[in-house]
């Protein structure tokens, strides 16, 4: 995890706040950030303290890296993606200093604001967190490249801030993407340990946001595909595959600011120390995958089912060793999905993941399970380390057969935060 955005305990399990513990933080925090009224909490009542939010499992929110890209994935994600409804900067700036706020109060597991007295007063925060805990809350925020320039027009004048790294990602081979749920200005991605709170994250989001940002689409997310660091053991995925055996770890500082973090001299200035995320949904045809056999699909993945190890090795962690052979045949297929998509094969490229399983109603009539994977992936360049990457998968990855790309979006995700600041100043400055 980086030092930046540590966690004050280890994350454990959810636990819930006390009722006058909860009360007194929102209390505390209308006063400590401004807010210009004294009010009652959600849950009644005109007690006040100083007392901290109980709980083992909150993610420090300011730092110099934003959290979750680097802190530990919990299991549940909500991600949202947002259209600018104005034309005015400072409509933006007010926005985002808003969601700044709401950020770091949710992340400790508070109220956003305390409400003032009256019955007939629309609470600010919808409470569906109340007594939860912050359950490893974080927010992640990002900028679309449509946001600096869209069908040529400098419509907020921020033209010249725009990053070079920033563009769309061009169409790959298989591609069926819906233009309703890909791109978008602005994005969000919450996620923690309760669904609930990570759903009660991005709702507050979206109502501050109104008459300013529209939501675009959505998208929830359970069970992380990948580890983000070497406390987390390999999740399975919905192919019942290990998943992210290779990813980079927060703990590998020097990858990390190799193929993560974006430096001083990548440019622009409020870029240094973000990153930039890179957003794919991905279908998993079932009707065909699961009528593969057994050796089928690890011949098609490069791993063995169960235990995850490479094929030809006898654990998860060993190395991939490629130039194996069997009866004059590579033991890994050349188009195997961790043969491709190995550093090895890719100039010694890397990327960090950071995805979730998803599931969907079914189309009505189709037959079909709709579920798959919500791919994120955090890199210094998307255009030099996932679009190549992509492109060799899509061209000739065995599994690729079996999914079906729906959705894509990236989005520019700016440093973190210092106390007083807000997410994307440097924007302004």
């Amino acid at each position: 995890m980086s030092p930046e955005n540590r966690q004050t305990d280890p994350v454990s399990p959810p636990s819930g706040l006390t009722r006058r513990g909860f009360i007194g933080s929102a209390a505390s925090l209308g006063a400590g950030v401004g807010l210009g009224y004294a009010g009652r909490s959600l849950l009644s009542g005109n007690e006040s303290s100083d007392q901290e939010v109980r709980g083992t499992d909150r993610v420090e929110f300011y730092g110099r890296y934003q959290a979750g890209i680097a802190t530990p994935a919990p299991e549940f994600l909500s991600f949202a993606a947002f259209d600018l409804a104005t034309d005015s900067p400072d409509d933006l700036r007010d926005l985002l200093q808003e969601w700044t706020a709401i950020a770091v109060s949710l992340s400790q597991g508070r109220l956003y604001r305390p409400i003032p007295e009256g019955p007939d007063v629309v609470p600010s925060d919808p409470g569906e967190a109340v007594d939860i805990g912050p359950a490893a809350l974080t927010m992640t925020f990002g900028f679309g490249p449509t946001l600096f320039e869209q069908a040529g027009s400098d419509r907020l004048g921020l033209r010249d801030r725009k990053p070079p790294r920033l563009a769309d990602l061009p169409q790959f081979r298989g591609d069926s993407l819906q233009a309703a749920r890909s791109g978008g200005d602005l994005c969000i991605q919450a996620c923690s340990e309760n669904p609930q709170v990570a759903f009660h994250a991005v709702h507050t989001l979206t109502r501050a946001a109104q008459g300013k940002a529209t939501l675009r689409w959505s998208q929830d997310g359970f069970g992380r595909t990948s580890s983000t660091s070497r406390s987390q053991i390999t999740p399975r995925n919905l192919m019942g595959f290990k998943d992210g055996t290779n990813n980079i770890r927060a703990e590998d500082t020097d990858q990390m600011d190799r193929f993560v973090w974006a430096g001083s001299e990548d440019g622009p200035v409020w870029m240094t120390s973000g990153s930039y995320l890179v957003a794919r949904r991905i279908k998993i045809l079932f009707d065909v995958w699961d009528a593969i056999s057994l050796e089928g699909q690890e011949r098609a993945v490069g791993r063995m089912k169960i235990s995850g190890a490479p094929l030809g090795q006898e654990d998860e962690n060993d190395a991939l060793n490629l130039d194996a052979q069997k009866e004059g045949q590579p033991v890994i297929p050349r188009d195997a999905h961790v043969r491709l998509a190995s550093p090895q094969n890719n100039q010694g490229v890397r990327i960090l993941r950071r995805g979730y399983s998803y599931s969907e109603p079914a189309e009505t009539g189709s037959g079909e399970i709709d579920a798959g994977l919500f791919f994120i992936s955090f890199q210094r360049d998307p255009h030099r380390q996932f679009v190549p990457l992509q492109k060799r998968l899509a061209d000739s990855d065995a599994l690729s057969r079996h999914l079906l790309h729906t959705s894509s979006a990236v989005f520019a995700c700016p440093g973190g935060v210092e106390p007083g600041g807000f997410i994307g100043e440097g924007l302004f400055t």
